[in-house]
Parts: C-alpha cells; sequence; structure tokens
C-alpha cells in the first residue's frame, strides 16, 4: 500500500508542475480571446464610467432648470432651492433615467413660454412633451397618442376651470393617465380638490411638479 505521505507529496508536486504548464499552455492556446475579454472588461467599466458621469451632468442640468424655474416664477426661497437639489438627487437614478428616455408627457397651457425652465428641467433626464394650447387641442392629441402624464395649468380663456374641465372628460372616458395640476394656486383646499376629482396631485412649485412626473413614470408599467 501507498504510504499517505508519498500520495501527499505527489499530489503537491502535481500543483507545482501540472498546473502552472496548463496555465501556460492557456494562456498561449487563447491570447487572443484572452486580449479581447480583458479589452471588453474595460470597455464595460469606461461605459460605467461614462455613464456615472452623465448620470451627474443630466442631475446638475436638471437642478439648475428648476432653480431657475422657481425663479421665473418668484419662487426664490432658499427653502426652494434645497427642494430642487433634494428632489433630484433623491428622485432620478438610473431606473428613473432609462423610463424617462422612452416617455412623452402631454403639457397644456395657453401661455407655454411660462414654462420653459420646467421643460428643460425635465427635458434633461430625457423627458419630451408635446404642446396644447387648449383643452380641446388636448384631447385631440390624445385620441391619437398615448401619454406617460399629462400636466395641466388651471385657467384657459374662457374656461376659468379648464384643468378641471379636462380631467373630468379624461376620467370619464376611461382615461387614467396620470394627470398634474401646475397652477398659481398651492393652496391646501385646492390640493385636495384636485385629489378628489383624480389628480395625482396639483402645486406651484417646480420642485413638487418635477416629483410628481417622476414619480407617474416611475409607476408606468
Amino acid at each position: 500500500m501507498i504510504d499517505s505521505k508519498l500520495l501527499e507529496a505527489l499530489a503537491k508536486l502535481v500543483d507545482a508542475i501540472v498546473w502552472p504548464a496548463l496555465i501556460t499552455f492557456v494562456v498561449i492556446r487563447f491570447s487572443h480571446q484572452l486580449k479581447d475579454f480583458l479589452q471588453s472588461l474595460g470597455d464595460i467599466s469606461l461605459k460605467v464610467a461614462g455613464f456615472e458621469i452623465g448620470l451627474s451632468r443630466k442631475k446638475e442640468e436638471a437642478t439648475a432648470a428648476l432653480v431657475a424655474a422657481g425663479r421665473s416664477r418668484h419662487i426664490t426661497t432658499e427653502e426652494e432651492t434645497r427642494a430642487a437639489v433634494s428632489v433630484v438627487q433623491e428622485e432620478v437614478t438610473p431606473r428613473v433615467l432609462r423610463k424617462a428616455a422612452h416617455s412623452r408627457v402631454l403639457w397644456v397651457d395657453d401661455n407655454p413660454d411660462n414654462n420653459q425652465h420646467e421643460r428643460k428641467s425635465l427635458g434633461a433626464i430625457g423627458v419630451t412633451f408635446t404642446i396644447a394650447r387648449s383643452t380641446d387641442e388636448a384631447l385631440e392629441q390624445l385620441k391619437t397618442t398615448i401619454f406617460d402624464a399629462i400636466i395641466s395649468d388651471m385657467g384657459r380663456p374662457p374656461d376659468q376651470r379648464a384643468g378641471y374641465t379636462l380631467l373630468e372628460k379624461l376620467r370619464s372616458a376611461g382615461n387614467k393617465t396620470p394627470f398634474i395640476i401646475y397652477a398659481g394656486s398651492n393652496a391646501p383646499e385646492h390640493k385636495a380638490e384636485a385629489l378628489r376629482r383624480g389628480a395625482q396631485g396639483s402645486t406651484n412649485r417646480p420642485s413638487e411638479l418635477f416629483e410628481y412626473v417622476v414619480q407617474a413614470l416611475r409607476n408606468a408599467a
């Protein structure tokens, strides 16, 4: 019977001779494949790094636009500025960017130039917009296009509650697209009424609007 110590010594000899030889053979035989594989790892790392850089840049652009939107609406408090920074940092994730890149929002406002900064903030993360200047125009757009969310002001001549008029028409027709009121009021009673009528929210703050839209995108199928 072979002594156990001899077997152990033979095993160590195999490890010392065979494995280095095998590794050398693999390196020589598959050198090109290994080179390509290692190169691909480098490419993946670069792509990941590039994505991180892109994410940071998108957040910076979205935050700057939100702050500008607050100023244009004369909401320039330190609290709103902090809110703009916070909502972008917390809400904008890789998953949200993937969703936003394929999203379209219908913005209904008879003065769309008043919301350029808000659209720029959401556009920075990939959201695209269709503009409608009236309730009728919005309803026509909705006949042919599925939107991920709808943003509407409240008063459009001659209807001072046009936002609710559009919302009621949509909900009566069974359209459940997330609907956000973006108007001049942020009063608690107006927020509560919007929720009762089937909207996802109502606000006059750019940072809160941004949050509502991102939440709608996140919850989309």
